[in-house]
């Protein structure tokens, strides 16, 4: 067992032992190496200031992320390399390209915001095939705000630091792997101090184990929760636990019930196989967070914490998603919309993780829809999401359905009485009255800061009518509807 976690910054190797399990990678950065290019903005993963790039080896290829160092704890580094703004600039004094466009086409006035930016540019500078698109540009920095400038220079900077040449970090490419080649033991890592301890178990065994010696532990994944109960909440976590660097559950594959997506798997990583399944939940992870939260917030940790208005839920829930349990040696399967018990209460027993969500093969005929509602299209939390899965026999009734909503409840639900109505009838707008009538007897939602009761129940309702006049055949005979059904459907 090692007592100490290892990383590089720049070209330096760190070890690292003894510090608070809840220190921040800013907070490092910033007071111990007094790397203050990197800024504390909201210090709650929003506004980007803080953003950094942490590179780590996948198989024999270097992946290069941008996250945010507030929410990340300095413990998450471990087997990484981390560069900050500090790290650009040649020896020779010659700035990144990214930089160099910034200053070619005005794209920084105060400078608070710019280190972040820049990193997200450099960072996705270095995703294969980053498009020139302006459409995928402002998704890759929609994490980052600017409060002067404006964004149009960034945009037209991002753009010609793609075109440039390869960067000094491209050349060190072989160097990084060697260094993280020789960070990787295999060993748990355990760090303990006054202000409490951290384990990082080195595979799910050892997960396991740990959580069943102290069910009173707190599990971390990508921290964009938890970061938030430290930052904001100013919580006190005695004793956390890693789920989010387990090798174990680091994987995505087909299985015979469906796809597997384990427990430290990412948003980014899973946004594509999972939008290949179910094409309509890729827009819908597009829209969860920014980048950096992607980079570092999971699937299954979306599931985990609960939330009544997490995205994921919803869609998984619409999708017939099975959930694995684990609490010790013993393994569980549970339909995922089962483990929702109550605000704030789940299925899971002490000493029980999440080690993988299962999502199964659509049947054909299958119409996937899903629809988040919030009041801005980039990095806001759902007022509502709604999830619908409908699939259609040969004769193009709706054989079977499965609804689910976030926002609409205490828990993410489906909406049953919307279910049965639909339940072996022919898309017609006599079956989307009857559904109309009967989603207003699924939900009670509340009034809070981001929409009203009435705007909720409202928006639900209105979401049918929007999945009606995406895939309702527009004619009444039952052979022109069963030829619209079929193109529609993912058969």
């Amino acid at each position: 067992m090692r007592e100490s976690i290892r990383f590089y910054l720049g070209s330096v190797r760190h070890q690292v032992s003894g510090f608070s399990p809840t220190r921040t990678v800013l907070d490092w950065l910033r007071e111990d190496r007094r790397r203050t290019g990197t800024k504390e903005g909201c210090n709650e993963g929003d506004c980007g200031a803080c953003t950094v790039l942490v590179v780590r080896l996948e198989g024999d290829t270097l992946v290069w992320r941008a996250v945010n160092a507030c929410i990340q704890f300095l413990w998450m580094l471990d087997g990484a390399q981390l560069f900050t703004v500090e790290d650009l600039r040649s020896p020779d004094g010659a700035l990144h390209p990214v930089q160099q466009a910034m200053v070619d086409l005005h794209g920084a006035q105060c400078g608070f915001c710019t280190p972040g930016f820049v990193m997200s540019m450099v960072a996705y500078c270095k995703t294969p095939g980053a498009s020139m698109e302006d459409e995928a540009i402002n998704t890759a920095l929609a994490g980052n705000l600017c409060r002067c400038t404006g964004y149009a220079p960034i945009v037209r900077a991002m753009k010609q630091a793609l075109t440039a040449p390869a960067d000094r970090l491209d050349t060190q490419t072989e160097a990084i792997k060697t260094r993280l080649k020789a960070l990787v033991d295999g060993q748990t890592v355990e760090i303990a101090g006054p202000e409490g301890r951290v384990t990082l178990p080195a595979s799910a065994d050892a997960l396991a184990a740990a959580y069943q010696a102290d069910p009173q532990a707190t599990l971390v994944a990508g921290a964009t929760d938890v970061g938030l109960w430290v930052t904001k909440g100013l919580r006190t976590l005695p004793h956390l636990i890693s789920v989010g660097l387990v090798p174990d559950l680091h994987k995505i594959e087909p299985t015979p019930e469906g796809l597997r997506i384990g427990a430290a798997v990412t948003y980014t990583e899973a946004k594509e196989p999972i939008a290949a399944l179910l094409p309509d939940a890729g827009e819908v992870i597009r829209r969860i967070g920014s980048t950096q939260v992607r980079n570092a917030g999971t699937v299954c940790g979306n599931i985990g914490n609960g939330s009544p208005i997490g995205d994921g839920p919803p869609l998984l829930i619409a999708a017939g998603a099975v959930l694995k349990l684990r609490c010790g040696e013993a393994h569980r399967s549970l339909p995922l919309e089962e483990y929702f018990l109550a605000y704030g209460k789940q299925d899971r027993q002490p000493g029980e993780f999440i080690e993988a969500v299962v999502i199964p093969q659509p049947q054909p005929g299958t119409v996937f829809r899903a629809y988040k509602i919030s009041k801005r299209f980039d990095q806001d939390i759902s007022a509502v999401l709604g999830a619908f899965s409908l699939v259609f026999d040969d004769a193009g009734r709706i054989a079977t359905t499965r609804i689910a909503f976030g926002g609409m409840a205490a828990t993410p639900k489906r909406a049953s009485a919307t279910e049965a109505a639909l339940q072996g009838k022919f898309w017609t707008e006599a079956t989307l009255k009857a559904a109309q009538d009967a989603m207003k007897t699924d939900f009670a939602p509340i009034s809070d800061m981001r929409s009203s009761a009435w705007y909720r129940q409202t928006v639900a309702v209105n979401l049918l009518t929007r999945l009606f006049v995406e895939t309702a055949p527009e004619h009444a005979g039952t052979e022109t509807r069963l030829a619209g059904w079929k193109e529609q459907a993912h058969v």
